[in-house]
């Protein structure tokens, strides 16, 4: 993916998760737009980019973050929202085991209360190590931890798989987080 690439799929992000008022859309409860609006309101904001290039984005976004409808009409984050939106996913059985990267200074939080959803609508999770790695080496030394799904999940709490295969919870109590030995 190019540098302006890029740059555009992360102005995406923001504006399809966090601030669609920034080119003067709005998401619907589902988080859709039209894509014509949004490539308005991206000209508008002076970050103009085309429906090959919104395309070429979606397709090649290595997270797969975008979902366009089957028309191609409409497009929408697929998580890591901080506006209010309801996706519609159904509830899934995850596997036994999944894993959040983090970083070390987060531990004594998470030993204490477990994971929370922040500012975002879920706690995010990983079938696979080297997502979890790649997602937790950007907030500081790393740690991938282990989470106790299935346990969770026959516990009663509810997952979430999103089209992208991240697994979406609202919380992980602590008493399901597998955490490395200290050194």
């Amino acid at each position: 993916m190019s540098d302006s690439h890029k740059h555009k799929s992360k102005f995406l992000s923001l504006v399809l998760r966090h601030e669609p008022e920034r080119v003067g859309i709005r998401l619907d409860e589902a988080g859709w737009v039209a894509v014509d609006e949004l490539l308005q309101g991206c000209r508008r904001a002076g970050q103009p980019m085309s429906m090959d290039e919104l395309r070429e984005i979606v397709r090649t976004s290595d997270k797969q973050r975008f979902a366009l409808s089957d028309d191609g009409a409409r497009i929408r984050a697929n998580q890591g929202h901080s506006v209010e939106v309801d996706l519609g996913y159904a509830p899934a059985t995850p596997p036994e085991a999944l894993y959040h990267g983090t970083a070390d200074k987060h531990l004594a939080g998470i030993r204490a209360h477990g994971l929370h959803k922040g500012e975002r609508h879920h706690v995010h999770l990983s079938e696979r190590l080297d997502t979890a790695s790649a997602v937790g080496r950007r907030h500081g030394r790393l740690v991938v931890l282990e989470v106790r799904a299935g346990a969770m999940q026959r516990d009663g709490l509810l997952f979430f798989r999103a089209p992208n295969g991240v697994w979406l919870t609202d919380h992980v109590p602590p008493q399901y987080v597998v955490f490395p030995e200290p050194d």
